[in-house]
């Protein structure tokens, strides 16, 4: 048991490390929000602030916050009409007072570690550094784990890799200065508007990219769930998102070379021909395939070859259920919890191919970089300080 001094140590240790605050919007979360809240009560990292954003939520997603909230004083309840996820966010923004802000979906879940470890990796950085994202498992409705990510990593000035790559994966895995999500002007709401939200944080991390460094830690610390009913499952929506995050950013930072253009419109345009397939949208996965096939004829091909291969392995798993009398057994799955132990992920195996196209985009990021520089030095925002901080009110369009 500690004594009093010791827990005043401990206090101590916890508040002389900087605020951070959890911004985590709600729509109807009844389901997952409890488990959501949970885990980012339970961080290793002890200095935080945990703000929900009740987004005119019909359902008790509210009540169930209040309930969590008697347990754990930094919990705090905002509620709002609704508006989407992106105003959601910024309302969060707005309120925050930590000099951090690290968003979590209300359906999510995070390693007890993940904020401990993207503080230690950011602090100690310049204030070129504005953000800091983890890698993430796939998991399902009972918090067991799918699949992993792909461990694709890049750090620094990472523009025009992330167009192609897209690292971050997920809106749960980002950590970013305050003043930098103010200065860029938060998250865009324009895309809920406009019917083709559930991409609004790909853009949020390619304005972060275009104007700052990122950092990352290599390690598996975000569930990110999908199921049936959640907002990445509206496939549709999520393929018509992602094409017109991408067209916006491309022409917002013209002149790109024409290499990393083409590259990132080739990259997104197979994510959204997926989607649509997934959507059974037969007119936009013709239309998305004929773009790609004009520029990349051999996809065609894969994709032939893939769908056989399916195939013939569909046929052999039926072939083994009839010839056994019944079904396969259900998998075991490992869930993802508080016992996991994160372990730096390996980098997937890369033909000499993919090198090259990403050596070429990691060259177009220097030369981005260095033009980016004298503006960087000119007006970079203030060292860290750990005092209480006034909140501002830049993001007025979505108050």
């Amino acid at each position: 048991m500690l004594s009093s001094s010791d827990k005043d140590r401990r206090d101590l240790r916890h508040f002389s490390e900087p605020l951070v605050s959890v911004v985590i919007p709600a729509f109807n979360a009844f389901r997952y929000i409890e488990r959501t809240l949970r885990s980012a009560g339970r961080q290793t990292y002890r200095n935080l602030e945990i703000i929900v954003i009740n987004d005119g939520s019909t359902d008790d997603t509210a009540r169930v916050v209040e309930q969590v909230a008697l347990e754990d004083s930094r919990i705090r309840l905002l509620s709002t009409p609704n508006r989407g996820v992106a105003a959601a966010r910024n309302t969060g923004i707005q309120e925050a007072a930590g000099w951090f802000v690290a968003f979590l979906d209300a359906d999510d879940l995070w390693h007890q570690t993940k904020i401990e470890k993207q503080v230690n990796a950011l602090k100690c950085l310049s204030p070129q550094w504005a953000a800091v994202y983890v890698l993430h498992y796939i998991i399902n409705s009972h918090d067991e784990i799918l699949r992993s990510c792909r461990p694709d990593v890049a750090r620094g000035y990472i523009f025009a890799r992330h167009l192609t790559f897209k690292y971050v994966g997920n809106g749960s895995a980002l950590l970013v200065r305050r003043d930098v999500a103010l200065e860029i002007g938060g998250f865009d709401s324009s895309y809920a508007a406009a019917g083709i939200g559930g991409c609004e944080d790909l853009d949020f991390e390619l304005r972060l990219a275009a104007r700052y460094h990122i950092e990352v830690v290599p390690e598996r610390l975000v569930g990110y769930r999908q199921y049936p009913g959640n907002m990445s499952s509206n496939h549709l929506q999520m393929g018509r998102g992602a094409l017109e995050v991408v067209r916006r950013s491309l022409a917002a930072n013209a002149p790109l070379p024409k290499y990393a253009t083409k590259s990132a419109t080739n990259a997104t345009q197979k994510y959204a021909f997926w989607e649509f397939r997934q959507a059974r949208n037969t007119y936009l996965s013709l239309v998305t395939i004929w773009s790609i096939a004009r520029s990349e004829p051999g996809f065609i091909v894969r994709l032939v070859l893939d769908k056989s291969l399916r195939l013939i392995q569909h046929c052999l798993r039926l072939v083994t259920t009839t010839a056994n009398g019944q079904a396969p057994p259900r998998m075991n799955r490992s869930k993802f919890d508080q016992q996991i132990v994160p372990s730096p992920v390996e980098r997937p195996d890369e033909t000499e191919q993919f090198r090259r196209h990403l050596m070429r985009l990691a060259a177009v990021d220097a030369e981005l970089s260095s033009m980016l520089e004298p503006l960087a030095k000119e007006f970079a925002p203030a060292a860290i300080n750990h005092k209480p901080r006034l909140r501002s009110r830049t993001l007025e369009s979505d108050i």
